[in-house]
């Protein structure tokens, strides 16, 4: 069985992962909490982090189950091909989120297109380059993910 991505309708992400998961089909809605503010209070919301997006882990035969959830639009093509998203780069996303574990940060003098590894937290075992360098914050690139991450010095 493969993890495959599927693009929704917007701000239906929590709404087609709970139908999904209802009827039966494997998947996964990475969720984050952002402090949201209105005009007359400040709230903590779950919101997803890759907006109009859901894994789904399923036989190629049984690809066409998840239009049976309305706010499922179509599948995310890479190549001409639906896009196929390996189990470790979910398990690195979960790891991620997940938060429980803790990572030790130095930070060295790099320059800009430096390559580096990362040898711990979530991301540990990638390799990333170092794409800007400010007086408060580097901006590095997850090769491997395709993702950019911005830390503090």
């Amino acid at each position: 069985m493969n993890w495959y991505v599927i693009y929704t309708k917007p701000k239906w992400e929590k709404k087609v992962a709970e139908q999904l998961a209802e009827a039966g089909i494997e998947c996964y809605c990475p969720l984050i909490t952002q402090l949201r503010q209105w005009s007359d209070r400040k709230k903590k919301v779950e919101v997803p982090l890759f907006n109009s997006y859901v894994f789904v882990r399923l036989e190629e035969a049984d690809r066409n189950l998840v239009f049976q959830s309305p706010g499922a639009v179509r599948y995310l093509f890479w190549l001409g091909k639906p896009a196929i998203v390996r189990d470790e780069e979910i398990a690195i996303i979960k790891k991620g989120l997940d938060g429980s574990g803790s990572c030790d940060v130095s930070v060295l003098p790099f320059k800009v297109g430096d390559s580096i590894a990362l040898d711990s937290g979530p991301f540990s075992n990638q390799t990333a380059i170092v794409q800007e360098v400010n007086n408060t914050h580097y901006v590095v690139v997850l090769e491997s993910m395709g993702c950019v991450l911005k830390m503090r010095k």
